[in-house]
């Protein structure tokens, strides 16, 4: 009896498993998706500020070399908002480094070296000779920029 039962509910089992309902929808074909035209990459020349160690350079924090970092990061803040100044920042410099060290970069989108070099000079820091400089030509990106770029100022002056 056990063999008989068994018989009808294994063929049930075997032809439900065998057969697909056609109910059963076929699956949806995706969607094409909006893609943006795909940018060219290109590269161009930007013009690279050394900062270094100057010899005016301590490790004391005199009155006159906060004064001199405070005109240094408003020289930084107004090149930026003019459009000339790129990337600006420093280096982790460890304590028993040389004396002419190098502390910075500043990357110009300007023509020429001897722009790059006049706008580096104007840094107050680099006056009081805090920081020497040394320009060099440096083929980046096309748009070279980083998250949280504040674009220029239409107008703004870059003279101090």
């Amino acid at each position: 009896m056990r063999t008989a039962l068994s018989i009808p509910i294994l063929l049930a089992l075997a032809t439900g498993c065998a057969t697909t309902s056609k109910t059963e929808a076929a699956p949806a074909a995706e969607a094409p998706r909006a893609t943006a035209p795909e940018k060219k990459f290109s590269m161009r020349t930007y013009y690279m500020a050394f900062l270094r160690r100057g010899p005016a350079w301590t490790k004391e924090r005199t009155p006159e070399a906060v004064e001199a970092g405070k005109g240094h990061m408003a020289n930084i803040e107004r090149l930026a908002k003019c459009g000339k100044l790129v990337i600006a920042g420093p280096f982790d410099v460890p304590a028993d480094a040389p004396p002419d060290a190098l502390a910075g970069i500043f990357i110009f989108d300007v023509a020429t070296r001897e722009e790059a070099l006049a706008l580096s000079q104007q840094d107050p820091a680099v006056k009081a000779g805090r920081f020497a400089i040394e320009v060099l030509p440096w083929y980046g990106p096309t748009g070279l920029t980083y998250e949280g770029h504040v674009p220029p100022e239409p107008g703004a002056s870059c003279t101090p």
